[in-house]
């Protein structure tokens, strides 16, 4: 039988990929890995060979690698981590990023919260932010190597103090002395992702079965997440950073509020929420303004908030852009003031926009099947202005709007 949280990565690859890992631990390796933070990948086989004449060729391939991990890691953890931790391939995909965990370790930490067992814990993104928020932290893998990079960042991150690393089945692991318990299931197997939240490693009903014997829990999964698939017991959080939806999160315990639905923006911390489903929102024509909600609150089934709270309707009962007479400004929704309103025409769309003298177009869509760049392309766009065109349906007909945003 698989253990809950078995690795993904070949049991003969592990003793090379740790040799190599140990050797990027070393003064040499350090020294190394800095000479390399600002160089260009492109320029790597010409790298390769200049460095090769001075260390084991072992040790620089392992720090190229490592290198280049870095720098895909610095949108996910700033570059002042990014280039202090280390990383393997799927640790870099699958971690948090910085401005999630600390929000994550926020709402912990407020409810007085002072020790976390972190299941699956990765290469330590959720650790970094909980021992940063003051809670000490159990962080358990199974994986030989993603524990030992999960040692090394706390230790080089100075949390060594907080956060314990072990090698171990969560299963195995007794969560009774900590405070709360958060699960982060592995969403990616030897095919690519996962969504079936029941193939996660380990799977969404093993992670509930942990949260709901804790006194608090939370455990991440997939945004898309089907909502049917939710426990009514949690509470259920989908987080967007920058507009764009990153994770979910189930929350259980005392705190939280079970069956509620929440959407939060990070950087600002914005934050929506219902005690329950909200009914469908009325549907109409078109204003003079229309209003795009964030993906948080998308995910989330909070469009008919937005609407009760600005007045409006929806343009079509399965879109999620939310239309009014009125102006209205909130963090939850980007604002465009509608000028003209088209069929789906690719030749009167065209007319207008050389006529408006439009040279910069921004193109949104939701529920149409035009690619943006194609559309872009077939404009051959010329002029000083600027416009944005929603491709979307409109009481159920393909429709074009065209305007500009508020503000």
């Amino acid at each position: 039988m698989d253990r809950v949280n078995a690795s993904t990565s070949p049991a003969s690859a592990d003793d090379p990929a740790r040799a190599a890992f140990a050797a990027l631990r070393t003064p040499e390796g350090g020294q190394l890995l800095a000479d390399l933070r600002d160089h260009d990948p492109a320029d790597e086989l010409a790298t390769a060979t200049r460095l090769r004449r001075t260390y084991p060729a072992e040790l620089v391939s392992a720090a190229l690698g490592q290198a280049r991990l870095r720098q895909r890691a610095v949108a996910k953890f700033g570059a002042d981590d990014a280039y202090r931790m280390f990383f393997t391939p799927d640790g870099v995909e699958q971690a948090t990023r910085t401005s999630v965990a600390a929000h994550r370790a926020t709402r912990f930490a407020g409810l007085g919260v002072r020790s976390v067992a972190d299941l699956c814990c990765g290469i330590g993104g959720d650790a970094i932010a909980l021992a940063r928020a003051g809670i000490s932290v159990l962080a358990v893998d199974r994986d030989p190597l993603t524990v030992e990079v999960a040692r090394a960042n706390a230790d080089v991150l100075g949390l060594a103090g907080l956060i314990e690393v072990r090698c171990a089945d969560v299963a195995e692991i007794d969560t009774s002395p900590y405070d709360a318990v958060f699960v982060d299931p592995a969403r990616r197997g030897g095919r690519g992702r996962v969504f079936d939240p029941e193939a996660y490693s380990p799977p969404l009903s093993w992670a509930t079965a942990a949260a709901l014997k804790a006194p608090r829990a939370a455990l991440k999964i997939a945004p898309g997440v089907p909502h049917e698939a939710i426990d009514p017991e949690a509470e259920a959080e989908w987080i967007s950073v920058g507009g764009d939806v990153k994770e979910a999160v189930l929350w259980y315990g005392e705190g939280f509020a079970p069956g509620a639905f929440r959407a939060t923006l990070l950087p600002s911390g914005a934050t929506l929420a219902a005690p329950a489903p909200l009914p469908a929102p009325p549907v109409g024509p078109v204003g003079r303004y229309l209003y795009e909600p964030d993906g948080a609150v998308i995910r989330a089934h909070l469009v008919a908030d937005i609407v009760e709270r600005c007045g409006g309707r929806l343009v079509d009962e399965t879109i999620a852009y939310v239309t009014g007479d009125e102006p209205y400004s909130s963090p939850y929704v980007s604002g465009y003031e509608i000028t003209d309103r088209l069929p789906f025409n690719m030749k009167k769309l065209k007319a207008l926009l050389r006529e408006r003298q439009v040279g910069v177009l921004t193109v949104k869509k939701r529920g149409s099947a035009v690619e943006p760049e194609e559309l872009r392309r077939r404009m051959k766009l010329s002029g000083p202005n600027s416009a944005t065109v929603f491709l979307t349906r409109v009481a159920g007909a393909p429709t074009m709007l065209v305007g500009h945003p508020l503000g």
